[in-house]
């Protein structure tokens, strides 16, 4: 089975049913690993979808804030500090926000990564990433 690190970009289009969450089933057949703090900025992207933005009540920010409860069962996820040297170096040499480049490194050591963001993705690409956009 392969292992992809899926990131926070991702992992908020599925539980906020965004254009293109039904693509997100076919990476539930793999293992999946994403960092802890996804969790907090999925959690944020609900956080400015309901009071930002007013496209969700507070009770579908309730519901949606389960279902981020609930991916650790599905999602394993590491902590961001052991990637976090290698992280700022990715950072500083390739132009991308740290934020970014902890991604890329995780997936520096599982070889794959699913993300949206394509300058992320051609970073990761460029350093030898298997890069799967959705």
């Amino acid at each position: 089975m392969t292992v992809i690190v899926i990131d926070a970009s991702l992992l908020a289009r599925y539980v906020l049913l965004e254009p293109g969450w039904e693509d997100m089933e076919r990476f539930l057949q793999n293992d999946l690993v994403s960092l802890e703090y996804a969790l907090v900025e999925v959690s944020n992207a609900l956080w400015k979808h309901h009071v930002l933005y007013n496209r969700i009540s507070r009770e579908e920010f309730e519901r949606r804030c389960q279902v981020v409860d609930m991916l650790p069962s599905v999602v394993l996820f590491e902590n961001p500090m052991r990637y976090l040297g290698n992280a700022r170096k990715i950072a500083a040499d390739r132009g991308v926000t740290v934020y970014d480049a902890l991604y890329i490194a995780q997936a520096l050591k599982y070889g794959s990564l699913a993300t949206s963001d394509k300058k992320q993705g051609r970073v990761a690409e460029g350093l030898g990433v298997d890069v799967i956009y959705i």
